[in-house]
């Protein structure tokens, strides 16, 4: 059967699909139980519609396979077959065995004259992982997924096997796996800090670079993807499949959703000096966009060597095949899209309603999922932020360089700080979309943690081999005073406070708040802003919880309990700034430390570092699930990033009005000690900091 692509085990035998256009002929390489001995090479027989394939009745779960496909190996016109390397199925469910990197690996001649152009003859399948074929079946019983409402949704990026290698009450034997993951200490820890959903950094299976293993280190964030459909390995012990399977049931027990980070964009066969694995050897010119002329050599939009070729049906089916799969067969909840504008260029612009997008829109299973988009990629015209369809959130760089410019002390940002907390409807209600379209960050596993935003001016690659020369310059941090670790009480205290304000900024903000693993308790990468490849405890989550640690996981618990108890917090519509129901109260108001509200020209002062909201209850536009209007109390978020004191004029709309001061990020708790203000009277805001005050009328 040329469907379904891949090895399919139907209870009786498996069948065998793989899709070639310029194939001349295909082998099924079935392997012993270790993977070491080739047993049987099958030629597949038939051929319908460019997909090669054969029924085996005497196959069976756990058989271990390849592919090598025969065709003409001429670099020069983009193809690149050649027999003698066994190939990865693309449709792949499980994987067994790593790569043991050596020149074998390569379908040319390493240092030969022509490099590239030149066959290989050596045989690679003592150096290849090998393809198994599954049992698909699980007791899923009454999984159900949790279904956040995106307004409701707080997401925490995660890496499967960092965030679980140094907690001390995951058995040793959980580690940095699935079943980690979903082992008691931290289902109890996501619960408690009150995230909505964990998204996974990827898990797809991927390839440590040659280069890096040479250098002793590891692709540890996994944006080398080589398997779109099979779990990696890695952190999934001897079945990998159903410990995944049985992760997602857990966290959904739990009530946490759970999102993947996937890399469709490029693969881990790298430009055209790249290994031969699997999508280069079964069909080069298919796969991959080739330059227009040249297709010896590959178009790059990615940074990472090439780029799936997203204009062929057959390659843009193996990822809706893909998507569908974790959807359906391993009950994810979503996803986010690493580099998506590359998904979106038909040719080389980037095309807002390309194919990919407009299938998804009209896919029954995904368009019912969450989907996340990086708008962006590294080709020109790659950045589209604010440009994805509906449907789509998208991560809000915008609002993580405004927010860090904002508390570095930067002037000139008040407006640009006002519309990101607010949403950035500059960005999204042109397109009719909500507040929640906005993914709104301050860290994530690209660039440095919270702790060490704090901390660093410059960052500290070292570690990484490249002589600092890798990662971000422009990161918008600053380092408190004094550039890494210091025994500085006072320098320590203003971090202290600095992380607060971010968080204090970043759960009361309008969209979905995005919390990066780790955070909470003060994690580091000790300055390194870019530890792709530190598979190790530059990068695993530190659990030792000291007492500041302790404060700041406490502090962060309590701002995500009021983001989820107050649906102000959380509008499903943008602020309009006129009255609201036909008062005479808005549904925000900006004001000056003098109690005044702001004007046009006042945005735009330079030296202007401190102002006020207000977030009227009144004005919430949406209801319950009853029909029954939503309303809340009226919250006051007072911002001063100047280095001195100011009294904040307090509003008073009514007369018989008084705040109480729920948030002072000057506090070590972040708790407020100060009671309750009259409407009209000063507030002290001490530098560096952030208040959050709500009403409370007088008795009568």
């Amino acid at each position: 059967m040329p469907y379904p692509r891949g090895a399919t085990w139907d209870g009786e035998g498996v069948n065998f699909a793989l899709f070639s256009a310029h194939a001349e002929k295909v082998e099924l390489c079935i392997f012993d139980e270790r993977g070491r001995r080739e047993l049987q090479r099958i030629v597949l027989p038939e051929q319908t519609d460019q997909i090669w394939h054969c029924y085996l009745p005497e196959a069976r779960p756990g058989m271990l396979y390849g592919y090598r496909v025969h065709g003409p190996y001429r670099p020069d016109e983009g193809h690149r077959f050649n027999s003698n390397k066994l190939l990865l199925d693309p449709y792949a469910k499980s994987l067994t065995g790593t790569i043991a990197w050596n020149d074998a690996n390569f379908g040319y001649r390493i240092g030969h004259a022509r490099a590239d152009l030149s066959l290989d003859r050596r045989d690679s399948a003592a150096a290849m992982p090998k393809c198994r074929v599954i049992d698909p079946a699980f007791t899923w019983g009454d999984d159900r997924r949790p279904n956040v409402p995106w307004n409701d949704t707080v997401i925490y990026e995660l890496h499967v096997k960092g965030y679980t290698m140094q907690h001390p009450e995951v058995p040793p034997q959980l580690r940095g796996t699935y079943a980690g993951l979903a082992s008691a200490p931290i289902i109890e820890h996501l619960r408690r800090l009150g995230v909505t959903t964990v998204e996974l950094m990827p898990v797809h299976t991927l390839i440590d670079d040659r280069r890096l293993v040479q250098k002793g280190l590891r692709n540890y964030w996994g944006y080398n993807s080589i398997g779109f459909f099979a779990p990696d390995n890695r952190y999934g012990g001897q079945r990998p499949v159903s410990e995944f399977k049985t992760m997602v049931k857990t966290l959904h027990s739990s009530g946490i959703e759970v999102i993947l980070d996937v890399v469709y964009n490029h693969t881990g066969e790298g430009d055209q000096m790249g290994p031969t694995l699997c999508f280069r050897g079964v069909d080069n010119a298919s796969y991959y966009r080739l330059k227009p002329g040249e297709p010896r050599y590959y178009m790059d939009f990615t940074g990472c060597g090439n780029t799936l070729n997203m204009t062929h049906p057959r390659v843009l089916q193996l990822i809706m095949d893909s998507l569908r799969y974790w959807v359906t067969e391993m009950h994810v909840d979503g996803f986010r899209f690493d580099l998506a504008s590359a998904l979106a260029r038909e040719l080389h612009e980037v095309d807002r309603l390309g194919a990919f997008f407009d299938i998804i829109c009209q896919d029954p299973v995904l368009n019912r999922v969450k989907l996340i988009a990086e708008p962006w990629d590294l080709g020109t015209g790659g950045y589209q932020v604010g440009n994805f369809p509906g449907g789509w959130a998208e991560w809000n760089d915008k609002y993580r360089d405004t927010m860090r410019a904002y508390w570095k002390g930067d002037g000139g940002v008040i407006g640009e700080f006002a519309m990101r907390l607010t949403g950035s409807s500059d960005l999204y209600s042109r397109s009719s979309r909500r507040p929640y379209a906005s993914i709104n960050f301050i860290t994530a596993h690209d660039g440095y943690t919270l702790a060490d935003l704090v901390s660093y001016n410059d960052k500290h690659n070292e570690a990484n081999g490249e002589d600092n020369r890798d990662g971000h310059d422009n990161n918008l941090s600053w380092n408190s005073g004094a550039e890494g670790a210091t025994d500085d009480a006072q320098v320590n205290a203003l971090r202290a406070q600095q992380k607060r304000n971010f968080i204090a900024t970043l759960l009361p903000s309008q969209g979905v708040p995005m919390l990066s693993a780790g955070d909470e308790i003060g994690r580091t990468q000790r300055g390194n802003n870019n530890a792709y490849c530190q598979d190790n405890e530059i990068s695993w989550v530190d659990w030792n919880l000291t007492p500041d640690r302790t404060r700041l996981l406490e502090f962060t618990r309590r701002m995500i309990a009021l983001r989820r108890a107050h649906p102000v917090f959380r509008r499903r519509d943008f602020f309009q700034g006129r009255p609201i129901h036909g008062g005479s109260v808005k549904d925000i108001v900006w004001f000056k430390p003098d109690g005044t509200e702001m004007n046009d020209e006042e945005w735009n002062q330079h030296f202007a570092r401190s102002l006020g909201v207000l977030l009227a209850g009144q004005g919430l536009t949406e209801t319950d699930q009853r029909g029954r209007p939503v309303t809340d109390l009226d919250f006051l978020l007072l911002f001063n990033a100047h280095h001195e004191e100011i009294a904040f004029s307090l509003p008073n709309h009514a007369a018989a009005r008084r705040w109480l001061v729920v948030i002072d990020t000057t506090h070590e708790d972040g708790l407020a000690h100060d009671g309750t203000f009259d409407g009209g009277s000063p507030y002290p805001l001490k530098g560096r900091s952030l208040a959050l005050l709500r009403q409370q009328k007088l008795p009568g």
